[in-house]
């Protein structure tokens, strides 16, 4: 135990663990710059069900975010637990998310300066020049048609539908979703994809012109980072976590 934060024992209960998880995906948004003040939204369909997710509340900062202010909302935008509401389009985009796509028991939608980038750019494809950008051949869907503010079930459900099994979805003029199974996964390829992004955008930066990875040779090497991605995500994190155990350990409280 860090500080004097009293926490119920995470590996005993799924559900607490997986509030934990969420909110330190919460405060790291923060601290790499990912969040945009009281927008952009984390969810996590909760343990044992599948009509329901964590997502925090209207009005509260990233860097607010504990396990237990979290409030659990149904599909239909209904609060079944906690106190406070739910922003409009973090109901319409991310509960489309959860019910079309199997794979999305995590989603984490952002505004992340570099991949942000790569959205308002023509034709917005993340190229592979390095290890960083290799891991996501293949893996990334693209939604070039803005249709405004992710506010209506339709929009939702669109963006959900480009997405098809793709783990990232970069849409145009907009941002970024990255879906997995887990917190750890789904913070994982979003780091990873800004880190990527950034690359690419020094590399443009520079005026040079980008050293392209051949198809055969990206292929490959995206095999060999397949091969150890899940442990690799689940270490990283939990490093992540001990960090904040540290520095901010409200954060499970």
């Amino acid at each position: 135990m860090t500080g004097n934060v009293v926490r119920i024992d995470e590996k005993a209960d799924p559900v607490w663990r997986a509030r934990v998880d969420l909110a330190a995906a919460h405060r790291l948004a923060h601290r790499f710059g990912f969040d945009d003040g009281i927008w952009n939204h984390f969810t996590l369909v909760v343990p044992g069900t599948t009509d329901r997710f964590f997502v925090k509340p209207h009005g509260v900062l990233m860097s607010e975010v504990t396990a237990s202010n979290l409030i659990v909302s149904d599909f239909d935008g209904n609060i079944v637990e906690g106190r406070g509401k739910i922003e409009r389009s973090a109901l319409c985009i991310h509960a489309s998310f959860h019910k079309l796509g199997p794979h999305a028991a995590c989603v984490l939608h952002c505004h992340p300066a570099y991949t942000t980038w790569l959205t308002m750019t023509k034709p917005g494809r993340l190229l592979m020049v390095h290890q960083d950008a290799l891991r996501f051949h293949d893996r990334v869907a693209y939604d070039d048609h803005f249709g405004g503010l992710g506010t209506s079930f339709e929009e939702g459900a669109r963006m959900a539908a480009a997405l098809g099994d793709k783990p990232l979805l970069l849409s145009a003029n907009h941002g970024v979703t990255a879906v997995g199974a887990n917190v750890s996964q789904t913070w994982y390829d979003l780091y990873y994809m800004e880190l990527a992004c950034q690359q690419l955008h020094r590399i443009k930066e520079s005026g040079e012109e980008p050293r392209v990875v051949p198809q055969q040779i990206a292929q490959f090497t995206r095999s060999q980072l397949d091969d150890e991605w899940e442990e690799s995500a689940a270490l990283s994190y939990e490093a992540l976590k001990r960090d904040l155990d540290r520095e901010e350990p409200d954060y499970k409280s």
